[in-house]
């Protein structure tokens, strides 16, 4: 039960109302479509005539479509409404430290059309490279009505001014991404953190989150971020710098992270520390004072993926070796949050077959409560970081409105 918070809320008006049942009404004939104006009034409750307000508002907005008629034993014959993917698109940009991709999804998340550009350390610089890509990308299908661009980031946002505060893996320092990006493109603008953006993902688009109301989406890239829903909630915290575990102590006196801490998780889980294994165990000793030499040039974590994917025993003990240490922050997770599902996101889910069992086995060793929470991947085939820049948007039209 959420407390009413008596020094921020809003009362409820008929606006609220309004906007209430025009959600419900969206959410049902993105569930059920075609649906007819009868069904709707069947399954919401709400008269006819309010259902029909509400579609002749959506149509006009072109949120909604009709399609063909329906059969009916007697009387007038329905219209079935659909959602107007065809009409209505969403920007989505997935922000990632050495790429950023660049796409436009229906209201369905399927992808119409992508494109990438490099992640550069000028932050200014790329903002408006990005903005240009968007308008581009918006000017081949004029006869789209966008809603707005959904931005995942590899680090967090700041609630109060919507200032991107925390990327370490990036480089960029504290930005606003917001306000120029809005200006270049005038389209409203939705930032968040990866794994909050994968977790609304999963609960809007996945297949993991049907009957869930405690998910954890654990994002496995060059760092490692985690996003929590709990309760149907979305956990950002006071400031929205909750979920960091990634940056969690758990080699002690380790290596160095660049958040400036020692041995943090996504130093040793990461496909960053993927690579550095492979390296290492590749290393050749040189006769002489010099001793170990490293690889002049560290393969892409893809190259090492692939060489496990062939037998290669480096990588395959590089990437199992990874596995173990995200065991190790996955069993921490289980203990403190108990949520019903974990969803693992990254490219290292292509080996699944292997890690999920060592993933399994180390959270077995440490946790001992008596959660049962099932650890599950997604398919990288779906791209999962990109969905969920789809659901920063979907979630404001289609989501509970804010009201205390």
């Amino acid at each position: 039960m959420r407390k009413i918070d008596l020094t921020n809320f809003q009362v409820a008006t008929s606006e609220t109302a309004r906007d209430i049942n025009r959600r419900i009404v969206l959410n049902l004939i993105r569930s059920h479509q075609p649906i007819s104006r009868a069904d709707l009034a069947r399954h919401s409750g709400l008269q006819r005539s309010t259902v029909s307000v509400i579609i002749e508002q959506l149509i006009d907005d072109r949120w909604v479509t009709e399609g063909a008629n329906g059969h009916a034993p007697r009387g007038r014959r329905p219209r079935f409404l659909h959602l107007n993917g065809e009409r209505v698109g969403i920007i989505g940009v997935n922000i990632r430290p050495n790429l950023t991709t660049v796409a436009l999804a229906d209201l369905d998340a399927r992808f119409i059309a992508q494109e990438s550009l490099p992640t550069t350390r000028n932050s200014e610089r790329f903002i408006a490279e990005l903005g240009a890509r968007v308008n581009a990308m918006v000017k081949t299908r004029p006869e789209i009505a966008y809603e707005g661009i959904g931005v995942s980031l590899p680090g967090r946002v700041d609630l109060a001014s919507n200032r991107l505060v925390f990327a370490p893996n990036l480089g960029w320092g504290e930005v606003d991404m917001k306000t120029p990006l809005e200006e270049i493109t005038g389209l409203p603008v939705e930032l968040e953190n990866a794994a909050n953006a994968c977790a609304l993902a999963e609960v809007w688009l996945g297949r993991h989150s049907e009957g869930v109301r405690n998910l954890v989406a654990v994002t496995v890239s060059e760092g490692i971020g985690v996003g929590m829903t709990m309760n149907h909630q979305l956990v950002r915290g006071s400031t929205g710098m909750a979920g960091e575990f990634g940056h969690i102590t758990v080699v002690e006196d380790g290596i160095e992270c660049r958040c400036g801490n020692r041995g943090c998780w996504e130093v040793y889980a990461s496909n960053s520390a993927a690579v550095r294994y492979y390296a290492q165990s590749s290393s050749s000793v040189r006769p002489g004072k010099t001793g170990v030499k490293s690889l002049a040039q560290p393969p892409a974590f893809d190259d090492v993926l692939r060489l496990a994917e062939q037998g290669d025993p480096k990588a395959v003990e590089a990437v199992t070796e990874m596995a173990r240490y995200l065991g190790v922050g996955i069993a921490l997770l289980v203990t403190g949050l108990a949520p019903d599902v974990i969803v693992v996101i990254g490219e290292v889910t292509r080996f699944w077959d292997r890690i999920g069992p060592i993933i399994n086995e180390r959270v077995r060793s440490r946790s001992f409560t008596h959660a049962t929470t099932r650890i599950v991947p997604t398919d990288p085939a779906t791209q999962p970081r990109l969905r969920g820049t789809i659901a920063l948007v979907l979630q404001k039209h289609f989501g509970a409105p804010s009201v205390a």
